[in-house]
């Protein structure tokens, strides 16, 4: 089969063999929210050569602004009941193939206010079989961040942080960036970042000190964006448990420093490349009885 992780700003595909392993991939720039219009014409080439006929596709390119929006399932959820919620689709540009989209799911807090995710449910899907029954907590790291609970392999319940998206405004588009020059990662500058979220003071205040940072040489220029994700990315686990095992999966750019993250908070870090969406949404075709080996 073939997996489609079609999120806001980019495209992945993955083909998969028999038993749901990556054996080819494919990546494009071309986002669920620039797609209206062309989704068909946008995934032919990047089907081009394989020849697969089931199409399982999760992400952005299901909600309200993609190809067709797909109702959220409410937590708590498990495979069973997000592959019940898959939604088939026709598309006679492409000849041959069976296209289905997998349902995001919604959550409500003690606190009354919704939360929702769409394509990182099927990422824990991708490992719930390796995570066995009991409780267990993961960190989803990207643009939008989510930090899950699971257990005795359903979705109890997530929060989202915005991290990615904040530091990207914060750094391109503030008066913090405009001390800021480009330069590699720095080490100390990001735990320095780490330690200072965890002093007192909100994350309102605290930000400032990224610009007298600057202003008075504690942090050279192209030190800033490091001390700045620290400070983000301190304050956005503050919401987990010390020392807990946490399930981290990330892109290559952003696993080493929510690991690093993590350990300085005493949590022990059990790293998952982002392949396990493509596991997960395997393993939702064959819930839905998709599969036919």
């Amino acid at each position: 089969m073939i997996a489609i992780d079609w999120g806001s700003s980019s495209l992945r595909a993955f083909r998969l063999d028999a038993r749901g392993e990556v054996i080819d991939a494919r990546r494009s720039g071309e986002g669920a929210l620039g797609a209206a219009g062309r989704f068909a014409a946008i995934l032919a080439p990047m089907l081009d050569g394989w020849d697969e006929p089931l199409v399982a596709m999760a992400g952005m390119v299901g909600s309200r602004q993609g190809w067709r929006e797909v109702a959220y399932v409410e937590c708590p959820a498990g495979l069973d009941e997000i592959a019940a919620g898959m939604v088939g689709l026709s598309a006679p540009e492409l000849v041959g193939r069976e296209l289905w989209i997998v349902p995001g799911l919604s959550v409500r807090g003690d606190d009354g206010v919704h939360d929702v995710m769409r394509g990182e449910e099927t990422q824990i899907c991708g490992l719930l079989d390796r995570l066995g029954p009991g409780r267990h907590l993961a960190c989803l790291a990207g643009t939008h961040c989510k930090h899950v609970w699971i257990e005795d392999g359903r979705i109890r319940r997530f929060a989202t942080s915005m991290t990615g998206e904040l530091f990207h405004v914060l750094s391109e588009h503030s008066l913090l960036g405009r001390l800021m020059e480009a330069g590699p990662h720095d080490d100390d500058a990001f735990a320095q970042g780490l330690d200072y979220a965890v002093g007192e003071g909100d994350l309102t205040r605290q930000l400032f000190a990224v610009r007298t940072h600057g202003l008075f040489g504690v942090l050279a220029p192209q030190a800033l964006r490091s001390f700045l994700s620290g400070l983000l990315i301190g304050h956005e686990l503050r919401q987990l448990p010390e020392r807990a095992l946490v399930h981290l999966v990330a892109a290559p750019a952003l696993m080493q420093p929510y690991r690093v993250a993590l350990e300085r908070r005493g949590g022990r870090v059990r790293e998952h490349d982002e392949t396990v969406g493509a596991r997960g949404l395997y393993a939702l075709a064959r819930a839905r009885g998709l599969l036919r080996n």
